[in-house]
């Protein structure tokens, strides 16, 4: 029985899933916004949030604890230098979970996980792409035709004014 169990074992032991977070924090430090599963973001949240208010006091101690979190001196490196700025005033929640839908190959739950700081489009997780055509070739062919007597027209017109 789960009788008191405070946090989610993600079916691993216990240095998978501390390398594994440690892994995921980097990444969320250094990109700002990681897409993973439902519960890997909300155990990350949860492993993140208090390196985030450690790195609020710059000081050798609290860069050693970190890196002893991390493992990873560009991320620590990073969060002291620009992320620990932008989260001086923030008393918590530093990191949002934009729920994502479902994976294709095992309908596990995805999420994007983020740092609110840098959300670029806070409303929509989803990523906007043009459209694209595979008649392309033959729209361009027309384009060039019709830009070539209107490149003409006003070099012939100069002369004229003269």
């Amino acid at each position: 029985m789960r009788h008191g169990k405070k946090f989610n074992k993600l079916s691993r032991t216990h240095a998978h899933r501390r390398q594994l977070l440690a892994n995921m924090a980097s990444s969320l430090i250094l990109h700002k916004k990681i897409n993973t599963t439902l519960a890997k973001a909300k155990a990350l949240r949860s492993y993140v949030e208090p390196i985030l208010t450690k790195s609020k006091e710059d000081t050798t101690h609290s860069r050693r604890v970190v890196f002893s979190y991390l493992q990873n001196k560009e991320a620590v490196t990073e969060l002291f230098r620009e992320i620990s700025q932008k989260i001086a005033q923030r008393n918590g929640g530093y990191t949002r979970i934009l729920k994502t839908g479902y994976r294709i190959g095992d309908n596990a739950e995805m999420a994007f996980i983020e740092l609110v700081d840098y959300s670029m489009n806070p409303g929509s997780a989803k990523e906007t792409k043009a459209k694209s055509t595979r008649r392309g070739g033959k729209k361009k062919a027309t384009e060039t035709v019709a830009e070539a007597p209107a490149a003409e027209t006003p070099a012939t017109e100069e002369p004229k004014a003269e």
